[in-house]
């Protein structure tokens, strides 16, 4: 029997307000409903998801590092961190399980200043544009790993 997947999904500052946060842009479901999507197809998927979301970028680091010993992928949208954020990266760094960077707007197509994601440097994969079925396109990309 193979052994079940611990993956971290891990969402940054502002995701607490999906459903209400310019839903143009990010949708109307909430972070709940998303946090049931994952660990839905997470169970379809023989995985262990924990779902974390903060606004802090000292608790998203800790989380990572946290990771480290317990986790054998994270999936992570970084929100605003992404494009700001070389703690995040320089912990991302020391993980060294998969990592697919998450962003439910397609950044590339917003203002320039979120073209960047430092995140992206040490991403194995990036899903952007996809809306909250990008999460599930994550999950599915952890599976696929060995």
């Amino acid at each position: 029997m193979t052994k079940r997947k611990n993956i971290l999904i891990l969402n940054g500052p502002n995701l607490n307000l999906l459903g209400t946060r310019q839903p143009e842009i990010y949708g109307s479901q909430t972070l709940k409903d998303l946090e049931e999507m994952c660990v839905n197809k997470g169970k379809a998927c023989s995985m262990n998801i924990q779902f974390e979301q903060s606004n802090s970028e000292s608790k998203l680091v800790t989380s990572i590092q946290d990771a480290i010993n317990t986790s054998d992928g994270i999936i992570i949208n970084a929100a605003g961190y992404s494009h700001t954020s070389v703690a995040i990266l320089d912990a991302l760094n020391s993980f060294s399980g998969y990592v697919v960077e998450v962003h439910i707007s397609d950044i590339s197509k917003r203002e320039e200043f979120r073209k960047f994601s430092y995140v992206s440097l040490r991403a194995d994969y990036v899903i952007m544009g996809k809306g909250l079925e990008g999460y599930i396109e994550a999950i599915e990309k952890m599976r696929q790993q060995d």
